[in-house]
């Protein structure tokens, strides 16, 4: 069977327009959130360090920590709207669909690397939302296939992976896990032989001394590093779905790749240095742990363990084109023009079928578009998956999607609320003078609304029940 190095692109293309297409991409609301950032970065010129959003935080001290994602993605939407944002995500999702299946022909096949980037895709395909950290996947893999190249080229990791770093760093925050990896690649390289290399110690440290200082190249500096492990300390986070545990009552893509290596180790006998098997095990906690590591798994694993499962390592280039271990490259370009030519035709096909808002679990769209105008500007009680859709809209909620800006006590308090404890709910109604509330009708405190005194429907639709203290003014 004939391979060609070009099937990478055709796989990117398909990657690509599944995305454009795929209606799930939008069902996160922090997608608008970080719409109106940007549009807020482009008006005032600066990146904010206070919370200008909420009216509940107005003026604490908040930082975007993906800043530039958000630039881009209202840059996006200036010129196109939500299908312009469409075409961004995609184009990042093509990008690392790409590089992950030409980095890995270092060590495969190009047919095996393009099942494996397969697989890996699968594994991200419940991440695969319109938000900051989708932008931020190229990097990550350019990261990671820099460091996996670099030991096996047996060598320090390029400088150029610093600028990757960089851009990573503005775009979101998990580049503090790259940073992370550094040191069990490092010490593999170390120890790689009967007595520790100390020249590789010194040349890997330095590395990871230049790559953290890399890190901090963005407007808010050193608070770019530590914030991350602010999140990270949040009691209430798993009260976010993205942060809670996969559910394997279901059969997952991740279950079946975990299958599929651990029958790859056991037929072939192939020895894993301690080093890898950390990154193995790591990873394999972090999924566990949170259901969004999936993605990142996806990425990593394929990378750091491709050498310990081919059959022999090549020199590869991280910024080049990978070498195929086994067989001649086949010259059929096929693939390639396909890919190329599904490209164009899926673009311009999104282009002309416009995306925009329209009512769903996290976009209330109809119902505030039914909220009076003396309404508008006043204290709100709205369900949390509300937030970010009504700050798109113009709107200063009550609460939204950053948990980091929160914090726990809040949070606690906005899950007493929908518990419900009506006692909590009355009581805040009233000390934050309350006009009106917009919650999920499967919300329970919906229920407990309409047992308080002096508040009355106003509107109500599958998604949405909005009401109002006293007689609504039109």
């Amino acid at each position: 069977m004939q391979q060609s190095k070009h099937m990478p692109i055709a796989l990117a293309a398909l990657a690509y327009a599944v995305f454009l297409f795929s209606p799930s991409v939008l069902n996160d609301g922090d997608t608008w959130l970080h719409i109106a950032v940007g549009r807020w970065i482009l008006e005032h010129g600066t990146v904010p360090v206070t919370d200008a959003f909420s009216y509940t935080f107005a003026g604490a001290p908040w930082r975007a920590q993906e800043w530039l994602s958000e630039l881009l993605m209202a840059l996006a939407w200036r010129l196109d709207g939500v299908d312009g944002v469409l075409i961004l995500y995609g184009a990042a999702v093509a990008l690392t669909v790409w590089l992950l299946a030409r980095h890995l022909q270092t060590w495969f096949p190009p047919l095996l690397a393009v099942i494996v980037t397969i697989y890996a895709s699968l594994c991200g395909a419940g991440s695969a939302l319109a938000r900051p950290h989708l932008l931020a996947v190229p990097a990550l893999e350019l990261w990671v296939a820099g460091l996996a190249l670099a030991r096996t080229r047996e060598r320090p990791p390029s400088p150029w992976l610093l600028p990757v770093m960089t851009l990573w760093a503005n775009l979101h925050g998990s580049f503090v896990f790259g940073l992370l990896l550094v040191v069990p690649f490092g010490l593999e390289a170390v120890f790689a032989t009967k007595t520790p290399d100390w020249h590789a110690a010194r040349s890997w440290a330095l590395f990871l001394a230049a790559g953290i200082a890399a890190s901090m190249l963005t407007p808010y500096g050193w608070h770019s590093l530590v914030m991350p492990f602010h999140l990270m300390r949040l009691q209430h986070l798993t009260a976010i779905s993205e942060w809670q545990s996969p559910d394997f009552n279901m059969i997952q893509p991740a279950e079946i790749a975990l299958f599929a290596l651990l029958l790859a180790c056991l037929l072939h006998g192939r020895r894993i240095s301690l080093f890898r098997l950390l990154i193995l095990l790591g990873m394999l906690h972090m999924s566990l742990q949170h259901v969004r590591h999936f993605l990142v798994a996806g990425i990593v694993l394929p990378l750091a363990l491709a050498e310990p499962l081919s059959r022999g390592g090549v020199r590869g280039d991280a910024f080049g084109a990978p070498v195929a271990i086994h067989g001649a490259v086949g010259r059929n370009r096929l693939p390639g023009l396909a890919g190329l030519g599904l490209l164009a035709l899926v673009t311009v096909l999104r282009l002309g079928t416009a995306a925009v808002p329209h009512d769903g679990p996290m976009s209330p769209l109809s119902a505030l578009q039914h909220v009076p105008a003396a309404l508008r500007t006043k204290p709100v009680l709205n369900d949390c998956m509300f937030g970010s859709f009504m700050i798109y809209e113009g709107f200063r909620p009550f609460v939204d999607g950053r948990a980091e800006l929160y914090r726990d006590k809040f949070i606690e308090l906005i899950i007493d609320i929908d518990r419900p404890d009506s006692a909590v709910l009355q009581r805040t109604l009233a000390s934050r003078d309350i006009a009106w509330t917009i919650l999920s009708p499967s919300n329970p405190a919906s229920a407990v609304m309409d047992m308080v005194p002096g508040w009355k429907r106003l509107y109500a639709d599958e998604y949405a029940i909005i009401y109002v203290r006293g007689t609504p003014t039109s």
